[in-house]
């Protein structure tokens, strides 16, 4: 059996639409996908409606956090997503992506850059206010298309490194759930979580600190992404290391967001074993599948 547990849509920064990504998942020989598009879960009826004979959706999201003032980033599984707490904190961090982009479009336009906001809305889908009410998200990285049209970078990355990356002239900062409360937040709604990618933070931020991840797994962490396409094989075993020590979950993901990052599904999967394990408590969704 093949796992990914962590992919994106275009609901968020992926490229392609939910139903594609699974359908482009099924493709590569992956027996079960967890959608976790940005701090929505806007992608999974969608991706549901899509699900072939055999195959497993997960329903997830990726949950921005913050930890001192850094990025963390958590995979959130299997959740109730009308809890109350967690559905009101969700509106707030979607709120509030949108303020950030228009703030840092505004900015970009100063330092002069022709990027306007109908085209960064466009580019992530988003027609009006009330789609983006509806869960779609708008991030950096449609900014950062928005930036490579406009002929201010080669690439999205170096639109990050030059314009809109932590500490560049066209970054502003935005809300995020502190990490512990949102572990207990996901806890609190059935659901389950691992950390994403823990060795490479958010752009612009370091690893995760060891002694946070200790405090979220007595707070209900269910895992932690040692394989991630970002590690290497020392930062891997590591990882691997602090979850046996922490008897967390090891998980294995793609983090897929397709063209952007070369159609990777399946390139780093999770174990039938631990996923299971990171799954066997939640209570608030069922994995999706048919046939």
């Amino acid at each position: 059996m093949r796992i990914d547990l962590h992919a994106h849509s275009s609901v968020s920064d992926g490229t392609e639409p939910p139903a594609e990504v699974v359908s482009r998942a099924a493709a590569a020989g992956l027996d079960v996908l967890a959608l976790t598009d940005h701090d929505t879960v806007a992608g999974t009826a969608a991706a549901a409606a899509a699900v072939p004979p055999g195959f497993t959706l997960v329903p997830g999201m990726e949950l921005s956090c913050l930890h001192e003032g850094a990025g963390v980033h958590l995979l959130a599984y299997l959740f109730d997503p009308d809890h109350p707490e967690l559905a009101a904190e969700l509106r707030r961090v979607r709120d509030d992506r949108t303020v950030r982009a228009r703030t840092m479009v505004e900015r970009l336009r100063e330092l002069g850059l022709d990027v306007t906001w109908d085209r960064v809305r466009a580019i992530a889908g988003v027609a009006d206010d009330a789609g983006r009410a509806a869960g779609n998200v708008v991030g950096r990285p449609h900014i950062a298309r928005a930036i490579v049209e406009a002929g201010g970078a080669s690439d999205v990355p170096d639109a990050f490194d030059r314009w809109i990356g932590t500490g560049r002239p066209g970054f502003v900062a935005r809300y995020a759930i502190d990490a512990l409360r949102a572990v207990r937040l996901v806890r609190a709604a059935g659901g389950v979580c691992a950390v994403a990618h823990p060795a490479r933070g958010e752009r612009g931020d370091g690893a995760a600190p060891t002694a946070l991840i200790e405090e979220m797994a007595e707070a209900g962490l269910g895992g932690l992404e040692a394989d991630h396409p970002s590690h290497d094989a020392e930062e891997a075993a590591y990882w691997r290391g602090v979850a046996k020590r922490l008897d967390l979950a090891v998980t294995g993901s793609s983090d897929d967001h397709g063209e952007l990052t070369g159609h990777r599904l399946g390139c780093r999967t999770t174990a039938p074993e631990e996923y299971a394990r990171l799954i066997e408590p939640a209570t608030g969704a069922v994995p999706i599948t048919t046939g």
